[in-house]
């Protein structure tokens, strides 16, 4: 089931927010966009999504998600550089869950890069 509001809490509804990235009729304008389009892309389910926006060079083969896990809210935390004219970006979030009865949190500090003028998720660092 789509969700009205998109879950990456900007208080658009999904189809004018991340549900176009999703469908491929947008693109992330900029690091938080892509990070807030990922994070709504994990909560639907979306891992081709997910796949074609990693960085080539550390993109796994394939990606299977935990059917377990319920995505809860998304707090972005930071970000450095990422805007519209930039190359490279950072964005800190923390992003909660559950998952077999039990509440988590993933915070985490993710670049960002452009490749062919695209934003690719490059990797990232878990924090504490």
């Amino acid at each position: 089931m789509t969700p009205t509001r998109c879950p990456c809490g900007t208080g658009l509804t999904y189809p004018e927010c991340c549900g176009r990235l999703h469908d491929g009729s947008g693109a992330a304008g900029t690091a938080e966009q892509l990070m807030r389009s990922r994070y709504s892309a994990f909560v639907v389910g979306d891992t081709g999504y997910l796949l074609t926006t990693w960085h080539p060079d550390t993109r796994p083969p394939s990606l299977e998600l935990d059917d377990r896990t319920r995505w809860l809210g998304l707090d972005v935390l930071a970000t450095e550089g990422g805007g519209l004219l930039a190359a490279e970006g950072v964005v800190e979030f923390r992003a909660s869950y559950r998952a077999d009865g039990r509440r988590g949190a993933q915070h985490e500090r993710s670049r960002f890069t452009r490749v062919g003028g695209r934003w690719c998720y490059l990797d990232g660092v878990a924090l504490p």
